[in-house]
């Protein structure tokens, strides 16, 4: 029988090199072999000797702290005392089993293998540097422990496109073209907005180790529209209406993007800046569509001919004694 394991037990104190006591739970076994596992593992640590010795100490803790049975035996020895060496034979004087029992029964339960795994050597099942199937999701960014890394994926590529105001919210059909002729045509989503990026999976580059290829991000610009504009899913505009109009009510058209007008009920005494709903005139989605906001602008005419001007004086004349101000000082003292 190898001696090599039997004199690591009297040498080597697996709860300092976990750091942990000697009455730890389960559970802070296993926290502390995670927290040194995921420090020492040689995928984070490249050709660090050191580290890789490190990982392969923690990792002989953890196979026989974790182990409920082996633990005990473990305990039992170091009880014993430390100095002790033994050799391979029948035992004792007695010629009973005595220590080697002990190791035998510990060290024959799973039998070793060796492998390669992404350029180290482990022992397994159980070997000193092999990480438990329970706690493989350490370095999951490195394909987990004890297993081969997979075939890599191939890059991402990115890219712009510029859309309309108009295809932006109907969606519309763009071909790409990439610096070396690769072409992609794709199919933008209705509603997209400005500097919003789309990935077309497996249209970068081909993996060079035969994984799957890598994306395409194209990030699209949205040109202005000189009506229009967005807010979410609902549009706005400005509405010009004439003074007669907002202080009478007047029915009025009102252009939709891509659209016909839809005639919009402008109510009596409607002040400038006051915004009105159409409802379902907005941008549509595949979850929802939103509203078209018309904000009410009253146009103060620039030039008044000769009838017009006194018509004007007549309404003020008319309605004289109104002060459209009379709060406005009163609010601006008490404030």
């Amino acid at each position: 029988m190898n001696t090599g394991p039997q004199n690591d037990w009297f040498e080597k104190d697996f709860y300092a090199t976990l750091g942990v006591s000697k009455d730890a739970s389960e559970q802070d076994i296993k926290k502390a072999y995670r927290k040194l596992a995921r420090k020492h593992h040689p995928d984070t640590n490249p050709d660090d000797k050191a580290s890789e010795r490190k990982f392969k100490e923690i990792g002989q803790a953890y196979q026989v702290l974790s182990d409920p049975e082996a633990r005990k035996q473990y305990d039992q020895v170091r009880a014993m005392g430390s100095g002790a060496r033994f050799t391979a034979g029948s035992g004792g004087p007695s010629g009973g089993g005595g220590f080697e029992d002990v190791f035998s029964d510990l060290f024959n339960r799973g039998g070793y293998t060796t492998r390669r795994t992404g350029g180290y050597t482990t022992r397994g099942p159980g070997g000193a540097g092999t990480v438990p199937p329970d706690l493989s999701d350490l370095l999951g960014g490195f394909g987990g422990f004890g297993q081969a890394p997979g075939p890599s994926k191939g890059r991402d590529v990115t890219a712009r496109t510029r859309l309309s105001f108009t295809e932006a919210i109907n969606g519309s059909t763009v071909k790409l073209t990439g610096q070396d002729g690769f072409q992609v045509t794709m199919r933008t989503p209705p509603g997209v907005k400005d500097g919003q990026k789309i990935r077309l999976r497996g249209k970068g580059r081909p993996s060079p180790d035969g994984g799957a290829p890598g994306d395409l991000v194209v990030t699209v610009d949205v040109d202005p529209h000189p009506v229009f504009t967005r807010d979410g899913d609902n549009l706005r505009i400005t509405l010009p209406v004439t003074f007669d109009e907002a202080a009478l009510g007047a029915q009025v058209r009102v252009p939709t993007l891509g659209g016909q007008p839809v005639t919009l009920k402008i109510p009596a005494g409607t002040p400038s800046g006051r915004v009105l709903r159409l409802r379902g005139k907005g941008v549509k989605t595949k979850d929802r569509t939103g509203d078209l906001l018309v904000t009410v602008e009253v146009v103060v005419p620039q030039n008044l001919s000769g009838k017009a001007k006194t018509a004007v004086e007549d309404f003020a004349k008319a309605t004289q004694g109104e002060d459209p101000r009379r709060d406005l000082y009163s609010r601006a003292r008490a404030s």
